[in-house]
């Protein structure tokens, strides 16, 4: 037993070094940094509380509505919460279905494949594939106009919420 656990730590330890050094290590020196005075042209290692003071001091002027600093924290928070719940659930989705249910190595093989090729491209060029699918004469407002969905173009469809949502699920799903 004790043997196997010594063997499990090994197997373990070189994951959670890359954790510490590229994780964890650079989240403690951006937070000290952040507590770090500043002048001109340097950061001064001393502990002030000066700089988040300065990020805030408006907001405590306009209680009890929210600035603009606080209003997007939220939207980002709340971005990034629905993001990670989609990902989360269309990937292991995805994953369990490549693993389980595709019994032939070829045809696995084939559909990791067509979920990585989209990989080879940068990150730029795939957020902007978006607009032919989904801006007022996008893809996506032609077809529902076509078949008498709708009357007019969907406005909704691109720069909202909607779109900032299904982009990040679409960039970092299968990441």
């Amino acid at each position: 037993v004790a043997k196997s656990k010594v063997i499990s730590i090994l197997q373990v330890s070189p994951l959670i070094i890359i954790f510490i050094f590229f994780f964890i290590a650079p989240l403690i020196l951006t937070v000290t940094v952040s507590f770090w005075d500043y002048s001109d042209y340097a950061l001064i290692p001393d502990f002030t509380f000066r700089n988040y003071h300065e990020i805030f001091e408006d907001c405590m002027i306009d209680l009890p509505d929210l600035c603009v600093t606080f209003k997007t924290y939220l939207s980002t928070l709340k971005f990034c919460i629905i993001v990670w719940i989609l990902t989360l659930v269309i990937g292991f989705t995805i994953a369990y279905f490549l693993r389980f249910e595709v019994k032939t190595m070829t045809v696995q093989i084939v559909l990791f494949l067509l979920c990585t090729i989209p990989f080879w491209t940068s990150n730029v060029i795939r957020m902007i594939s978006w607009i032919p699918l989904l801006g007022r004469n996008g893809l996506v407002n032609n077809f529902l106009l076509n078949i008498g969905l709708i009357n007019q173009p969907l406005e909704w469809l691109l720069y909202s919420d909607f779109s900032v949502i299904l982009s990040f699920v679409y960039l970092y799903t299968l990441f």
